[in-house]
């Protein structure tokens, strides 16, 4: 039989329709080895406290959903072991510098509004090339780690919930959205940094960031959004006086028939058995 440990949970709870403030409900439960904070916490809610609401999806890590402020740092519920914690008491309140929709959920739409305004897309000057492709846009695997750790994002908010910059000025774009802003703007294939300038050059831009690191320390897939803020500052200063790397104004592509003779310079030897 499996060993077991009594935990106290400590959850916050408020539902808008019932509570004027949040409140702090405490429930026991005995916790064996590998359990998660998600899986307690569905637990709790099939035993204890069925109104219970908080968002998750995948389980793995993989979707974001189930971020929290779990004793007092923001962190993914199901990649947290309760034990591992090692405390009696486990502290489940909204990730901070969100609106509370109910009890653990928090409003992520300013999440993915500041996402959106970066444009997280490549932009061609050539949009013909969009839709009548004639060849595939050439990376280089140097050009590829320039933005590689940045795709790793899952944008589950952790990040901003542990800005302090956010927690003063709810504005602030956010590690998020301009660690993503550097991602497109290095990618070779992108020509797009001046149609970005309005979101990401502004009041609420990057040089708000007061580089606490914490961004980068509560990120679960071990991003460093704070590192990509200040190769963004690195970048616009340098584009700004003409120091920047010159990226052509379109893309470059390989005709297909070029693609199609490498292949065929680099193909294996036919099988002699």
């Amino acid at each position: 039989m499996t060993d077991t440990k009594q935990i106290t949970f400590r959850i916050r709870r408020y539902d808008p329709d019932v509570d004027t403030i949040p409140h702090w409900e405490e429930h026991k439960l005995n916790v064996p080895d590998g359990m998660t904070v998600l899986e307690a916490l569905h637990e709790i809610k099939a035993e204890q406290a069925p109104t219970l609401a908080w968002r998750s999806s995948c389980r793995m890590g993989v979707c974001g959903s189930c971020g929290m402020f779990i004793n007092h740092l923001p962190m993914l519920a199901c990649q947290t072991q309760v034990l591992h914690l090692e405390t009696d008491v486990v502290t489940i309140a909204p990730l901070p510098n969100y609106d509370n929709v109910k009890d653990l959920v928090p409003d992520l739409e300013p999440l993915i509004q500041k996402h959106a305004a970066i444009k997280p897309f490549i932009i061609l000057s050539n949009s013909k090339e969009i839709d009548e492709p004639t060849g595939e846009f050439i990376q280089t695997p140097e050009q590829r780690d320039e933005y590689s750790q940045f795709t790793f994002c899952i944008k589950c908010g952790l990040c901003l919930a542990a800005c302090p910059t956010v927690a003063t000025d709810p504005l602030f774009l956010g590690p998020q959205a301009l660690a993503q802003a550097y991602r497109y703007t290095v990618d070779n294939r992108d020509c797009g940094l001046q149609e970005r300038l309005e979101a990401i050059d502004a009041f609420h831009g990057p040089y708000q960031c007061h580089m606490a690191g914490a961004c980068s320390q509560a990120c679960p897939k071990g991003v460093d959004p704070a590192f990509g803020i200040q190769l963004l500052k690195r970048t616009l200063v340098l584009d700004s006086i003409g120091f920047g790397k010159k990226k052509s104004s379109v893309a470059k592509v390989m005709p297909l028939a070029d693609i199609v003779k490498q292949i065929e310079e680099f193909a294996p030897p036919p099988r002699t058995v």
